[in-house]
């Protein structure tokens, strides 16, 4: 057609131009014999975990014809339930708000209380995704510092929202990807400081706590309106596949996402097979307790080694130094070449390991051990 457009690439359209040199996200999916590189629980779900959903999936199934529960009451109830009782907090299916993965709860709050105009500020290194969303809602985006042992300074964040004045401020508890948990003091600080400027919006993203050697901050929910808790059933409930994420706020912010979620957003088959993951709780939960203990044997093993490993209470552990500005790409690629894939997340230096089964767990120490062996040798 004369004077057509040869595209050739996505800078050669007409994207946005926050938009322009960036990358996807994303973790190298690579056919490996060892897989520890993306926070996955690597245990397989129940047989009666399996068949349960597959009755609900089946009872679902008869109604595919119409759409699924518009505002996912019953999943939304059932979530309240897991929360109460697993933080003590008091949690109603008015607190409630369940989407497709935690990303799309987090992409649901920017666009509500971000967007044109609007900042949000994040404490680095943390989720890239946080500011990938953001830039992705047309919201600004800030980052803060954190201490060198990557653990949050309430000083430091304190400045940066007095400098930042952002609209949406990001607390990842366990922290990802370093695994430190923060203290609810510490995001105490950081929501009062907030609140001080303007009202202000602060997530705790807390898509690992169930791996947390503490607590939930859930109860500090309690009389702080503008506080959300973001979850995922990706990882405790070993089901990454099924997409589904939630948050907990005031009921006034589960209205106001509300205002931006696509019509029938949570299909019924996704709720469906999120409630038989809800009804074995306990069951799933004992994995938890078994990746615990993985992790925490990683961590003294490599402790041993050599390697500083950062305070994890995550399902994974980021180790290092490694010297040189590719030496963790590098060290990566040693690994990989032993048949084990773990993260380089660009943190400088460092990579992180997701806590596997403990035969995959042997696999990576046994590969770290070799390598140290060739250099020395």
């Amino acid at each position: 057609m004369a004077g057509a457009r040869r595209v050739t690439r996505i800078d050669d359209l007409p994207v946005r131009d926050e938009l322009r040199g960036k990358s996807p996200y994303g973790a190298p999916q690579l056919d490996v014999p060892v897989r520890l590189n993306t926070n996955e629980n690597p245990y397989p779900l129940p047989d009666a975990l399996v068949d349960r959903i597959t009755e609900r999936v089946r009872e679902a199934a008869r109604d595919l014809n119409r759409y699924p529960d518009r505002d996912a009451v019953e999943l939304r109830t059932a979530l309240a339930r897991y929360l109460t009782r697993t933080s003590g907090h008091e949690v109603t299916t008015a607190h409630v708000w369940a989407a497709n993965g935690s990303n799309e709860v987090i992409q649901q709050l920017l666009q509500t209380f971000g967007g044109p105009g609007r900042t949000a500020l994040g404490f680095e290194p943390s989720y890239s995704m946080h500011s990938l969303i953001a830039r992705g809602t047309g919201t600004g985006w800030r980052a803060a510092p954190r201490r060198a042992d990557f653990s949050l300074d309430p000083d430091t964040a304190t400045r940066a929202i007095t400098e930042h004045r952002p609209d949406v401020v990001f607390v990842t508890s366990p922290n990802n990807p370093t695994g430190n948990a923060v203290p609810a003091e510490t995001v105490l600080a950081v929501h009062d400081a907030a609140q001080a400027v303007k009202p202000t919006v602060v997530i705790v993203d807390e898509a690992y706590v169930e791996f947390s050697h503490g607590t939930s901050l859930l109860p500090l929910l309690a009389g702080r309106p503008l506080l959300v808790v973001s979850r995922t059933m990706s990882k405790a409930f070993g089901a990454a596949g099924l997409r589904l994420g939630y948050l907990a706020a005031d009921p006034a912010v589960v209205d106001a996402v509300q205002l931006v979620r696509l019509p029938y957003h949570l299909s019924a088959v996704a709720q469906a097979t999120a409630l038989a993951a809800l009804e074995h709780t306990d069951t799933l939960l004992k994995y938890v307790e078994r990746l615990k203990a993985e992790r925490d044997r990683l961590a003294a093993e490599l402790t041993a080694l050599g390697y500083d490993v950062t305070a994890s209470d995550a399902n994974f552990v980021q180790f290092g130094p490694f010297e040189g500005p590719d030496g963790a790409r590098r060290y990566w690629q040693r690994l990989l070449d032993h048949g084990v894939l773990v993260r380089d997340t660009g943190v400088p230096g460092r990579l992180r390991v997701t806590a596997g089964t403990p035969e995959e767990n042997d696999a990576f120490l046994d590969a770290v051990r070799a390598l140290k062996k060739e250099h020395s040798g």
